[in-house]
């Protein structure tokens, strides 16, 4: 179960959990609005959003982003809507994805893999193809 790099196409038909995560820092932005940009992207993807969680805290969980008890009651939303992908709308750490997807049991992107996962999709040129490539990796 892997979600980064250059092969973590999405799957056509896949039922998708969006997260978003408010802090401090971030009130400033309607997380509903980001959501529903979110959800956008993710139906370009080819994935149906099946559920949108939002969690507020006054920081990311280093291990997580949303902590273990969001990530816990996420699990178990997944498992009732049937969602086997979850897409978080803030950046990951490889670590952080890691270990979300080991707590859900569902693979986990987040929104910059989402837009190279588009991209990719629609590179038609060589050199288009390759560039998405480069990016996905760094």
């Amino acid at each position: 179960m892997t979600s980064r790099g250059a092969g973590s196409k999405q799957p056509p038909g896949e039922r998708a959990v969006l997260v978003g995560l408010v802090t401090r820092r971030s009130r400033s932005v309607d997380p509903e609005r980001q959501l529903e940009e979110l959800a956008g992207l993710a139906e370009a993807a080819g994935a149906s959003v099946v559920l949108r969680v939002v969690q507020e805290r006054a920081g990311a969980d280093p291990a997580t982003l949303i902590g273990k008890g969001k990530a816990e009651q996420v699990a178990r939303a997944c498992d009732e809507t049937g969602a086997n992908l979850i897409i978080v709308d803030n950046d990951l750490t490889p670590g952080q994805a890691r270990n979300l997807e080991k707590a859900c049991g569902r693979r986990v992107v987040d929104r910059t893999e989402l837009i190279l996962d588009i991209f990719a999709r629609r590179a038609r040129t060589h050199e288009g193809k390759i560039q998405v490539e480069l990016a996905q990796l760094k």
